[in-house]
């Protein structure tokens, strides 16, 4: 399992949500690319880039995106953040970008098929889980979607590189990420998955690496790194350690 520095962009700066609300941020750079090449210099082997204003709306920090991708080559980096045609996909993988994450746009059958046919292999979706429900549009709307029967949709149409399952509820909390469903998911879908929200200790790394087996590819860490509660050296060890 590896560990996967989240760096989110929003207004030009670096920034962590509460529980996916616009309303609840924190700073904690004022220059996303020398926080990128921080984690790249302490041995991070992949990073999370968001474009947080194109999650709740359209694209704006492509340019910002582009100089962190190039900042921290040969580091692969997974790009999201309201990535809703194929164009936007497209653009981002021509960034430099090695995966392009999408989310509303994945209840979309013909949409992922079409990925599937263009840039195989290059896409992560994200199944972000809110009450049992995946979540879309920023996280502001629950579909009638299960985080499984989205998983299963998409395994139909191939070409997916993984799922990036966020417990909404603990994302930027640091309150401990949800083991028991990002495992189950894991095991019931058969697609390497990613886990997100809630880090909040080298434990919680620990416990997630501790069920990798069942298909956790690795774990996306945000707040807790920012705020010195998890140092990445400590987690890439446990994470190493689950092995």
């Amino acid at each position: 399992m590896i560990v996967i520095p989240a760096v989110d962009v929003k207004d030009g700066r670096c920034v962590r949500l509460r529980e996916g609300r616009a309303d609840a941020e924190t700073v904690f750079s004022e220059d996303p690319v020398a926080m990128a090449t921080q984690w790249a210099a302490q041995g991070a082997p992949r990073l999370h880039v968001v474009d947080l204003d194109g999650a709740f709306g359209a694209p704006r920090q492509t340019a910002l995106v582009a100089k962190i991708v190039a900042a921290v080559a040969p580091i692969p980096v997974e790009v999201g953040g309201g990535l809703r045609d194929v164009a936007a996909v497209e653009s981002v993988l021509e960034s430099g970008a090695r995966w392009a994450v999408v989310g509303t746009r994945a209840l979309d059958p013909a949409f992922v098929a079409e990925l599937g046919r263009r840039v195989p292999q290059r896409v992560i979706i994200a199944v972000d889980a809110k009450n049992g429900r995946v979540a879309v549009k920023g996280w502001v709307d629950l579909s009638d979607l299960t985080p499984l029967e989205l998983a299963l949709a998409v395994r139909e149409r191939g070409a997916v590189a993984a799922l990036l399952y966020t417990d909404i509820a603990r994302d930027g909390t640091e309150q401990g990420p949800n083991v028991e469903a990002t495992a189950d998911l894991a095991r019931r879908s058969g697609i390497p998955v990613l886990a997100s929200g809630g880090v909040g200790s080298v434990a919680d790394i620990a416990a997630l690496a501790a069920v990798a087996d069942a298909g956790i590819e690795g774990v996306v860490v945000g707040r807790a790194l920012y705020t010195g509660a998890v140092s990445l050296p400590d987690a890439m060890r446990a994470a190493a350690r689950g092995a």
